[in-house]
């Protein structure tokens, strides 16, 4: 049904720890979800044969060394043993909700986007991820849910976007041109409401420059230039339809005139939010 695919960090300390429970969450999702992993960074073969997962080594990347999202995206198509894709940062744990939500967004439409919130938790302990229930209860209950311009995993079918811009992974802008590349083509779906997906906290120790640099630096101004400038930042605001806690589905009306979205970004200019 779903091949899953992502770009992790190197394994090491605490980042270990957070993507071998993210990785092994989505191997969990059902035997015939194919996981693959991309790079070379120190422990992803490793990860990969640990967690009965694939492995594709080279990448095209910058003079920096920071990985090309069209590469990925190309590279995946290549061995992708299923239709639908779900392109996912290396951070998020996936539970029993998430298949049956793929499977009622791409009843929307079949060239449709889903997408989600997180929700933050400092800890995930194996007991927790051996049990998606108590994982969920305690999401809801301790859980910071993330902005909704933080965007952490794509369903999509094959070849969704067409042809895509070099974007650098791990840097702002790309993935909100995703959510409004996909708003050309067919319905974006949001699966909040149905779907407890969870975002390990992690610091950017990773990264030289750390937060800023990854948000506001000069990849991420390469970004923001290769999308066509802030009218091409779209968010979760921007989904066309939503998943109901209840299992329906319903049109998000107030993504037309994007109501929700310009007043985010007005807020967000007051120091509001």
């Amino acid at each position: 049904m779903l091949t899953v695919f992502t770009i992790p960090k190197p394994f090491a300390g605490r980042i270990a720890e957070i993507q071998l429970n993210a990785i092994r969450s989505w191997r969990s999702l059902r035997e015939d979800v194919q996981v693959v992993l991309l790079g070379d960074e120190d422990g992803v073969a490793e990860a990969a044969r640990s967690c009965r997962a694939e492995n594709l080594a080279s990448m095209l990347r910058n003079e920096h060394g920071t990985p090309r999202l069209d590469d990925a995206f190309a590279q995946v198509d290549r061995v992708a043993r299923h239709p639908l894709r779900c392109f996912v940062n290396a951070d998020i744990v996936l539970l029993d909700d998430f298949l049956p939500a793929v499977r009622r967004a791409a009843a929307v439409g079949s060239r449709f986007l889903m997408i989600g919130r997180t929700v933050d938790l400092d800890m995930v302990t194996p007991a927790e991820l051996a049990d998606a229930g108590r994982l969920r209860a305690k999401a809801r209950a301790v859980g910071a849910e993330r902005g909704a311009a933080a965007l952490d995993y794509f369903v999509f079918p094959a070849g969704l976007f067409g042809e895509l811009p070099p974007f650098l992974v791990g840097r702002a802008c790309f993935d909100n041109w995703l959510v409004w590349r996909a708003r050309q083509v067919g319905p974006v779906v949001d699966a909040t409401d149905a779907v407890v997906a969870t975002h390990q906290r992690h610091d950017y120790a990773h990264l030289p420059g750390g937060k800023d640099e990854a948000y506001y630096g000069e990849e991420a101004a390469w970004n923001r230039k290769l999308a066509g400038g802030r009218s091409r930042i779209y968010t979760i605001h921007d989904a066309s339809h939503r998943l109901t806690a209840s299992g329906g589905v319903r049109r998000n009306l107030g993504s037309i005139l994007r109501t929700r979205e310009t007043a985010r970004k007005i807020g967000w200019k007051l120091g509001l939010r």
